[in-house]
């Protein structure tokens, strides 16, 4: 059973999704704040965490860079109609997809279940063997999709599960140019739309973890206008 945290300051949103969620075989914690959130995230952090971006105390975007910094789970954010420019901000820090305010149920929890499938596909091998889920590796990189597992140079690399499919995307065909389109087609559904510069955030965030590992590194080349190539070292 996977444990969803639903963080909302709207207690009808927090009543009326909780009792959705739990009706269809989900844990779900719930919490007013962000701050409450990230105290029991402290202790134990869930499956998955559905975050409204305003928030007394520590808003979602707060709360999503403190998550950032320990865990790599599946991240949602529930956005208004008005908040175009924090729906595009909050998938440039790292969530992995926005859900827009008044939002059907149904569709909500079609994209907690697929993002689960997704990440549960990683973690836990149950997929067939194909060339997305097999071992890959490329000079200095190692990536085990079944295990969600990156290294550089022997150095584990934490990723989300974007930023996981574009290094994949990019490393499987080094040398070959991937445009901004064909990495939005690998790292998000039909029903979500992005804009270039959202992925432009993604490769820097993954370039910037990647650099953890290793200061030098410089294997994601950007072709500008064009988008990205993999160059492997």
């Amino acid at each position: 059973m996977s444990r969803i945290a639903l963080v909302d300051d709207d207690r009808n949103i927090l009543t009326s999704v909780s009792m959705t969620l739990e009706a269809e075989g989900f844990e779900v914690e719930t919490y007013n704040d962000g701050q409450s959130a990230l105290d029991a995230f402290n202790r134990r952090m869930p499956d998955m965490a559905v975050l409204d971006i305003k928030m007394p105390r520590m808003d979602g975007m707060d709360l999503l860079q403190r998550i950032r910094q320990k865990s790599a789970m599946p991240v949602i954010f529930l956005t208004s109609k008005d908040d175009e420019i924090d729906e595009v901000l909050g998938l440039r820090m790292g969530a992995d997809d926005y859900v827009k305010k008044p939002f059907s149920q149904r569709l909500l929890v079609e994209r907690i279940r697929s993002l689960l499938r997704r990440q549960d596909a990683i973690a836990t091998g149950e997929v067939a063997t194909t060339e997305e889920t097999k071992i890959m590796e490329r000079g200095q990189l190692r990536m085990d999709p079944l295990r969600h597992a990156v290294t550089w140079k022997g150095m584990d690399v934490s990723l989300t599960v974007t930023e996981f499919l574009l290094l994949q995307a990019l490393a499987q065909r080094p040398g070959f140019v991937k445009s901004r389109d064909q990495l939005m087609d690998v790292a998000y559904d039909d029903q979500v739309y992005v804009d270039d510069r959202t992925i432009d955030s993604h490769i820097k965030r993954l370039r910037k973890k990647m650099r953890t590992a290793d200061q030098d590194f410089s294997a994601i080349e950007t072709l500008y206008g064009i988008g990205y190539r993999y160059n492997e070292e």
